[in-house]
């Protein structure tokens, strides 16, 4: 039976274009046609701007479509009338979950849909305490969402959802703000309820490790569909992959640079298990030697930020009362790339809070070449200056009507004019890649990707000493995502600013970063090089973190007496060596 069907989908809006005062109509489908069977799993991709978030939109009735036909569980979509039904058997999870959690408590939020579709009231408790278990919340069922993180505040919303036992579940990026174990415990929800429970799924993702658990993979491009076909006949055309902007695997694509030179590997590999047996049948060479070189941080012995002691609890003395940070001392060098990993709540947003004074300790200091930051309440505003911090959302940071004025606001408001303040905003866009035709234009009307480089670019132009970027990356494709990393490795290398990235991914981190900061439960778990951290993979695992699958799998083949490091993160790197490893 098939549950979603469209022929022929169209959307299209109109957009007011300030520049030449005229409206411009989007096409943001352009004809799509998209079968889902009920119970199918069936993962949506694309780059940013695709279309796959205005399909899933379309599914659940929160747009209308403008043309072609769409059917949700037979009921015809284009009708008024039938919107409630779709709702009731269609279950959306957004990307941001500040946009669907509305109650004060978690539990109650969770509750919410339940109630409005009239579920009796001891249904409604039993599915809640399911819900909240599935998504390793129970322990916070009585916390205000206020308080939770970004990546919390996700499993609360995909709570919600669960709870009302929808036959299709439709999901936005819903794991883009999760921590790897996080990630692996939504998946393994999403995926266990289409396997014991038949309930139908269709996420959109841009991690595709995660597209591969499903049975079919749609790729959407420029409003139209691209590809289809299941995991293993999309992600071995790795070319192609590329090409659409998009990425396979890590392990597919070590399969496929292999390949390039021996011919010996199978060109449809998704997982570590199967790399791992593959290798195993071929054989290793008995001469085969490699020495790699551990990389080691610069070292650079100028103090430019230190925190000491510092304690901050949120709600004290209320019901809400939470240690965020325990007794946190450590010391960021001159020039330093610093990675900020740590599970979702692990304290991570709220330490970079403090470090640029958007929050104040309850116990202990932040020092800025040696001065404390909080000392004097008339110098923040030099501070912030010196110390720029952009947001894991950009819309938050986000207000102005043009791109130039919103890369302008800071500098102007700390005394530039004229030609200082211009020649100070245009060498910013243009260190994140935008040129004069963007200037005029509304950073509201942007992607993702170039929403977070409006945001850079506004702290950029500030000149700062020090930038902190709080999970710049997530919800970008990969394309945006490698455009990112591009310009803030380029700000540190050119610029020799301070960085210091905060991320879920592991082999974002690994592949930037110098030295790496270990959140874990509000305390300071690590603090030390990348190699030195990634070798402790089995207690990064137990705070819900992990390494890089590069280094995972490579520890994996040195188990099985395989001579090679494990301190491998890069996919070409990797191959370099097994090439050479491998029985001719």
């Amino acid at each position: 039976m098939d549950f979603i069907k469209s022929k022929d989908l169209k959307y299209e809006y109109t957009r007011f274009d300030d520049e030449t005062n005229t409206k411009e109509v989007i096409e943001a489908l352009k004809g799509v046609d998209i079968t889902v069977k009920k119970g199918e799993f069936v993962s949506i991709l694309g780059h940013n701007g695709s279309g796959k978030s205005t399909f899933a939109k379309l599914v659940n009735g929160l747009n209308m479509l403008t043309g072609g036909t769409l059917y949700v569980k037979n009921f015809d979509a284009s009708k008024d009338e039938n919107i409630w039904d779709i709702r009731q058997s269609v279950g959306m999870v957004f990307q941001n979950p500040d946009n669907q959690i509305i109650a004060t408590v978690v539990e109650e939020d969770v509750a919410f849909g339940p109630e409005n579709i009239g579920m009796p009231s001891e249904e409604i408790v039993k599915n809640v305490d399911i819900a909240l278990k599935s998504v390793s919340m129970e322990e916070f069922r009585k916390a205000a969402p206020a308080y939770l993180s970004g990546g919390q505040k996700q499993r609360v919303a995909i709570a919600g959802i669960l709870a009302m036992k929808p036959e299709c579940i439709v999901l936005d990026e819903p794991t883009a703000m999760l921590d790897p174990l996080g990630r692996k415990e939504v998946m393994d929800t999403i995926t266990r309820l289409n396997k014991e429970e038949g309930i139908t799924i269709v996420l959109i993702t841009h991690y595709m490790e995660e597209a591969a658990l499903s049975n079919r993979i749609i790729i959407v491009n420029d409003g139209r569909i691209a590809a289809e076909g299941t995991p293993r006949e999309i992600f071995k055309n790795v070319e192609k992959m590329k090409k659409l902007y998009l990425d396979v695997p890590q392990i597919t694509e070590l399969s496929y640079l292999i390949n390039s030179k021996n011919n010996k590997m199978s060109d449809d590999i998704l997982s570590i298990d199967e790399f791992v047996n593959r290798v195993q049948e071929i054989g290793i060479r008995q001469d085969f030697v490699y020495k790699k070189n551990d990389r080691k941080a610069d070292v650079n012995n100028e103090p430019i930020l230190e925190i000491k002691n510092l304690t901050h609890i949120y709600g004290e003395g209320t019901a809400f009362e939470k240690a965020a940070l325990k007794n946190v001392s450590l010391t960021i060098n001159k020039g330093d790339f610093i990675g900020l990993i740590g599970h979702t709540g692990s304290g991570k947003s709220t330490l970079i809070q403090h470090m640029n004074a958007l929050a104040k300790g309850n116990e202990g200091g932040v020092y800025f070449k040696g001065n404390d930051i909080n000392a004097d309440k008339s110098k923040l505003k030099e501070i912030r200056q010196k110390i720029g911090l952009v947001f894991q959302y950009p819309e938050h940071q986000i207000f102005e009507s043009t791109i130039y004025d919103e890369v302008a606001f800071g500098p102007k408001n700390c005394g530039l004019k004229g030609d200082e303040l211009d020649k100070r905003i245009k060498e910013a866009l243009s260190f994140v890649g935008m040129d004069e035709s963007y200037y005029k234009k509304s950073p509201f009307d942007l992607s993702g990707g170039q929403k977070r480089r409006v945001a850079i670019a506004s702290v950029l132009a500030m000149k700062p000493e020090i930038l902190i970027l709080d999970e710049p990356m997530a919800g970008l494709d990969p394309y945006g995502r490698d455009e990112i990393l591009g310009n803030i490795k380029k700000m540190h290398d050119d610029l020799g600013i301070t960085i210091i990235l905060v991320s879920h991914s592991m082999e974002d981190i690994s592949s930037i970063a110098d030295k790496i900061i270990v959140m874990n439960r509000g305390e300071l778990a690590m603090y030390d090089t990348v190699d030195n951290v990634f070798n402790r993979a089995d207690e990064l695992k137990q705070m819900g973190l992990n390494a890089p699958q590069m280094t995972l799998l490579f520890t994996r083949l040195r188990e099985l007496g395989i001579d090679v490091p494990a301190n491998i993160y890069d996919v070409k790197e990797g191959a370099e060596i097994l090439i050479s490893a491998l029985r001719k």
